[in-house]
């Protein structure tokens, strides 16, 4: 009996220890789950505070930067995470940041363009009326040392009005004043009237083409920024080539200079410029802000133009070419018959042109080269300084119903058909043209003193 106790008490000691050792190697399987589960975990957390840390740092200063509202190009740090609530909350954090970002773009761009059309509004009105003066003044004098100085402020004016009337363009307002059907190659001398450098601005080619009324000064303002642009980042010595060219569907105006040209990143941005198929932000044009290209492109969008720089110049420069379309065209035959509405009494037949010196500046297709900034007066190079005193006495054709003769009017001289190239731009100096334009002003009041002369001694004659 003795000898079966030890025996039991093996087997109990047994049948413990396995258990013991199963519970052991149990709980040993579960200390290694638990550990990995706690590792998942942390890897977890650790995962998602990087998340956080990478949506901070990353996502949203992305969307601030942006340009334009797009899908960020900046996703999401740890790509197990897809598909999880944790990354489906923060996407919808950042569509809401994103949302957040562009309605505070476009309320501060919409006032900050609100305040600037309004000033360049006042700015421009305040331009005119000096250009009313200048007027003023450049009929009651004929010396040419004033008429020189007045030229010079007259060219200041001209461009103060031109980077005011453009900033408020970009700003949604229309160019201004619908002009006359006038020829394309005009267009291009009044855009080179309104820049600084427009003595090196050189003009080639002829065309019977002309721009249509309610596309003149929109082109006149493309073209001015162009080749104030061409200018500025050229060499002063340079000359700026301009060619007028007719094309297949419509015509082109291709300006090269001998600048510094563009590198990849600035041409891909130009080109979105010039495009017009984004709003601009204003406030993101740089410091100081460049408007050119941003004012080209909304008027491209606005009229159906096109203007590209991505072509290298001739000079190591760059081309700039701008396609105006048939629809903008028309010839000069029929826009010589097209009636052009005019807010002025019709003037002697004694002057060949108008006689108001600055009627040439304000109207792009009848000879802006008057103006001081294209300073050749009469678009004819061989035409006198001065036009006759007075006219002949016309011939009575015809009486009116009162009985007194009724004279025919003479008909004003027309243009030549084919523009003369512009190659002389800013030949003459300032000096020359007051002196012309003094001549002018003297031959013009005597014109119409004789004139008014001779209508009182046929009236007398009558009476």
């Amino acid at each position: 009996m003795t000898e079966q106790i030890p025996e039991a008490v093996v087997w109990c000691l047994a049948v413990g220890l396995f258990a013991v050792t199963v519970l052991l190697v149990r709980e040993r399987g579960i200390s290694a789950r638990q550990r990995r589960r706690n590792a998942e975990l942390g890897d977890g957390l650790r995962a998602r505070d990087a998340e956080l840390r990478h949506l901070v740092s990353a996502r949203l200063p992305a969307l601030e930067t942006a340009t334009h509202q797009q899908v960020p190009a900046v996703g999401l740090l740890d790509i197990r995470l897809t598909d999880t609530e944790f990354a489906k909350c923060l996407d919808a954090v950042v569509e809401r940041f994103a949302g957040a970002v562009e309605h505070a773009r476009l309320r501060a761009d919409q006032s900050a363009k609100a305040a600037l059309k309004a000033s360049m509004r006042s700015i421009q009105a305040l331009a005119n009326e000096q250009q009313v003066s200048i007027a003023g003044m450049q009929d009651r004098h004929d010396n040419s040392g004033v008429l020189s100085d007045l030229l010079e402020i007259d060219h200041a004016n001209a461009q103060f009005g031109r980077r005011a009337q453009a900033i408020a363009v970009l700003c949604g307002s229309w160019p201004g004043r619908q002009r006359a059907t006038s020829a394309l190659v005009e267009v291009v001398r009044g855009a080179t009237s309104r820049i600084r450098d427009y003595r090196r601005i050189r003009i080639n080619g002829e065309v019977d083409i002309a721009v249509r009324s309610r596309a003149v000064e929109p082109v006149v303002l493309a073209v001015a920024e162009l080749l104030d642009n061409a200018a500025r980042h050229s060499q002063p010595g340079t000359t700026v080539e301009v060619t007028v060219q007719p094309v297949h569907n419509g015509a082109c105006v291709v300006i090269d200079d001998a600048g510094v040209g563009m590198d990849g990143q600035a041409a891909a941005h130009a080109a979105e410029l010039l495009a017009g198929t984004h709003a601009v932000d204003i406030t993101r044009l740089g410091d100081p802000p460049r408007f050119g290209f941003a004012v080209i492109g909304a008027l491209t969008e606005r009229y159906g133009f096109s203007v590209s720089v991505d072509t290298l110049s001739p000079y190591g420069g760059v081309r700039a070419v701008m396609f105006l379309p048939t629809a903008l065209l028309t010839h000069l035959d029929a826009a010589s018959h097209a009636p052009v509405p005019s807010a002025e009494p019709p003037v002697p037949t004694s002057a060949a042109a108008p006689a108001h010196p600055r009627a040439q500046t304000h109207s792009p297709g009848t000879a802006p080269t008057a103006d001081p900034a294209a300073p050749a007066p009469d678009p004819r190079p061989d035409a006198a300084p001065a036009p006759d005193p007075a006219p002949d006495p016309e011939p009575v054709e015809a009486t009116t119903p009162g009985g007194l003769p009724k004279r025919r009017r003479r008909s004003p001289r027309q243009p030549a058909p084919h523009p003369v190239p512009a190659d002389d731009v800013g030949g003459r100096s300032a000096e020359e043209n007051a002196r012309r334009m003094g001549a002018f002003a003297r031959g013009t009041r005597s014109g119409r003193a004789a004139r008014h002369t001779l209508h009182d001694d046929e009236g007398n004659s009558h009476e």
